[in-house]
């Protein structure tokens, strides 16, 4: 009852455009993170051939939006108030932060390189509060947290991959090769579904903070509303929608790379993996940590391929993915520090 008494308690018509207007901006972002992260919840399904690209898109959106039933605001609450000093963010800290993360996803995109959103956004919010304000803005308990976990989850996801495969094959070692693959072509679609709700939980809440921190410093700033004491019910259901739509358009370069690059994957496969990075989501989510969903499902598959044999891996393009992890935190700080000193310059003429 509580979710729901939160509805309609911030006046936007009464807000300033330009807040309106950010808003609607990380509202694309999030469009742009489903979009983007497709590939992570339906390319296993999809390279196992269980569901038709189209019918996957359909099945992951649908539990990227149901995920608001399940999960609590932890991870949006990290990232309104944990990342960066909410008393520095204005219009061109939010403005420069939501540009070089959309930026850093259309460029990966473009490039097929399963990067994370989440980095992405997070870098953006550090480039931006250092142009602004100085080291002094950043809150190092939850950005040394989110920092920490970009080694922390996909060794997670890996270690809980080859954990459940390593119990998965212990359990049909007896079965013929056929009655397995049908078993786990039904178990897949219940592994997408579970993964899909943590993707949704897990990332549709960064839009959810972003969003949550700039209606907070609106209202700090005259605006006629008391400043939030929680995220309003209709600014999660709306993230929720932005991002299943996003995956439900689907970011298809992407998939390839996700789905048989990295290994080929069989059905069981695909189970163990979707398995493994969901659970790792959701224990994550409990703990209010906004990792990245790219890095959990990555690892995750590295550890299934590892208990077919460590050459099943393709460890070149495994290497890829890794540097693009690395340099997104650091390339969306520049690009976020290079906009708000650009919109500083203009603002000064």
């Amino acid at each position: 009852m509580q979710f729901w008494a939160n509805f309609g308690t911030v006046p936007y018509a009464e807000l300033p455009a330009t807040v309106c207007g950010l808003i609607l901006l990380a509202l694309a972002f999030d469009f742009l993170n489903g979009f983007h992260d497709a590939a992570n919840s339906v390319a296993t399904v999809v390279s196992t051939r269980v569901l038709s690209p189209s019918a996957a898109v359909v099945w992951a959106a649908a539990f990227n939006f149901l995920a608001f039933l399940v999960f609590h605001l932890r991870v949006a609450t990290t990232i309104g108030r944990g990342i960066i000093d909410p008393s520095i963010v204005d219009n061109r800290v939010i403005a420069a932060t939501l540009v070089a993360a959309c930026a850093w996803d259309l460029l990966t995109w473009y490039w097929g390189l399963p990067t994370s959103s989440s980095h992405a956004l997070i870098g953006g919010m550090v480039g931006a509060a250092i142009a602004g304000s100085g080291f002094s803005a950043l809150e190092w308990n939850g950005l040394g947290k989110t920092l920490a976990f970009i080694v922390i989850a996909p060794l997670l996801g890996m270690v809980t991959g080859l954990a459940i495969a390593t119990a998965v094959m212990w359990l049909v070692r007896g079965a013929s090769p056929r009655r397995v693959d049908r078993l786990f072509r039904r178990g897949q679609l219940l592994s997408a579904a579970f993964y899909s709700l943590g993707h949704g939980g897990n990332d549709a809440q960064k839009t959810m903070g972003v969003i949550f921190v700039l209606l907070i410093a609106a209202s700090q700033q005259g605006s006629v509303f008391a400043t939030p004491k929680e995220v309003p019910t209709e600014v999660v259901l709306a993230c929720h929608a932005a991002m299943g739509l996003g995956t439900l358009c689907g970011g298809w370069r992407i998939v390839k790379t996700m789905g048989q690059r990295i290994i080929r994957l069989r059905p069981v496969d695909g189970f163990c993996a979707e398995t493994g990075a969901a659970a790792t989501l959701v224990l994550t989510i409990a703990g209010g940590v906004p990792v990245s969903t790219t890095q959990t499902i990555t690892g995750s598959i590295v550890g299934v391929g590892l208990l077919r044999r460590t050459s099943a891996v393709r460890w070149g393009v495994a290497g890829q993915v890794a540097w693009a992890w690395i340099l997104t935190i650091p390339a969306c700080t520049l690009i976020a520090a290079l906009c708000w000193w650009g919109m500083y310059l203009i603002a000064a003429r």
